[in-house]
């Protein structure tokens, strides 16, 4: 009877974890449609936001090459790695901490110096781990995802990369604004001295996330983030649409506005992906979890039902061989 006891509560402990299992695929699944609207309505600006970006940059001529679209060899590279600060996602976080090893690797083979700026929990403690250098680990990140936050982030790579390259933009901003300067402005006679002399900090910066294709299916992606490369379109309609445009102050203005921000958009995005691919990934385990307990529970009731059966032989057994014995 003790194993019968031990077999009826571990029938009841799988049943309340596929409670659990259910309801958690429930709230997944909410989740997941919600960031399935919130990709769909970002992607058009994003590529719109690209598609300007290349005309300006286009038409910005080589003998001024803004700092974040010069190319340089990859001495010193960061990758940026998104992963959840939950579990109980399949293979998600894996998945992604596993592409993010090997890229590490593969670079520190070509001789680059390798960084890293964490998104999750998990990502997080898997390099610890590894004895990775992590300039900046971001948490909480998606419990308030926020076009605020993500532009934080943003800012953060940007700064990284320039190796403070922006503080001309930031000067000019609170001139804009009507508050007194932070430092000294760049040298006089050229306004963009302080980006195009200052020595980059970073070469490359990559970001490592899951991106998403379905509730079954989320590819982790190696996307080059800075230098940004614009958009290459066809020839002949370059040549037919070959018209310039007056820019206010001057180009070199706005590609600084536009570039940062482009930046910023990419990330948020990058957010959105993961996002929702640890929803699908979790609402597809958490399915798969709900199935196998219930094969669970049936192959226990099996050998519930079995054993029950067994010791109700084994005493009717007893009674017929004690009956037997009285009968001799």
């Amino acid at each position: 009877m003790a194993n019968l006891k031990a077999i009826r509560k571990r029938i009841g402990s799988v049943k309340n974890t596929q409670k659990i299992t259910r309801a958690m695929k429930m709230v997944a699944a909410a989740r997941l449609a919600k960031a399935q609207i919130a990709i769909t309505e970002l992607r058009p600006y994003a590529l719109k936001t690209l598609d300007v970006l290349s005309s300006v940059a286009s038409r910005a001529g080589d003998e001024d090459v803004h700092p974040l679209l010069a190319r340089r060899d990859q001495k010193k590279v960061m990758l940026v790695v998104l992963t959840s600060d939950r579990g109980l996602a399949g293979a998600f976080n894996a998945n992604v901490c596993k592409a993010a090893f090997v890229r590490w690797k593969e670079l520190e083979a070509e001789g680059a110096h390798v960084s890293f700026s964490v998104i999750g929990r998990k990502g997080r403690d898997f390099l610890r781990r590894r004895g990775a250098d992590i300039k900046r680990d971001f948490t909480g990140v998606f419990e308030n995802l926020s076009v605020d936050r993500a532009g934080e982030i943003g800012r953060f790579i940007v700064g990284e990369y320039t190796a403070g390259g922006l503080r001309r933009i930031e000067a000019e901003e609170r001139a804009r604004l009507g508050l007194p300067p932070e430092e000294p402005e760049a040298a006089e006679g050229d306004e963009h001295a302080e980006l195009t002399t200052i020595e980059a900090n970073l070469d490359a910066v990559y970001l490592i996330y899951a991106e998403f294709k379905s509730a079954m299916t989320q590819n982790v992606v190696v996307e080059p983030l800075l230098p940004i490369s614009p958009l290459e379109g066809d020839d002949e309609e370059e040549d037919a649409g070959a018209v310039d445009f007056i820019y206010e102050p001057t180009k070199r203005a706005l590609l600084d506005r536009l570039l940062p921000m482009y930046v910023e958009i990419e990330v948020y995005r990058a957010l959105l992906e993961s996002v929702a691919s640890e929803h699908g990934a979790r609402m597809t385990a958490m399915e798969a979890a709900t199935k196998n307990a219930a094969d669970m529970i049936d192959r226990l009731t099996l050998v519930y039902n079995r054993a029950r059966q067994a010791a109700i032989t084994k005493e009717l057994m007893e009674i017929i061989g004690g009956a037997e014995a009285l009968k001799g």
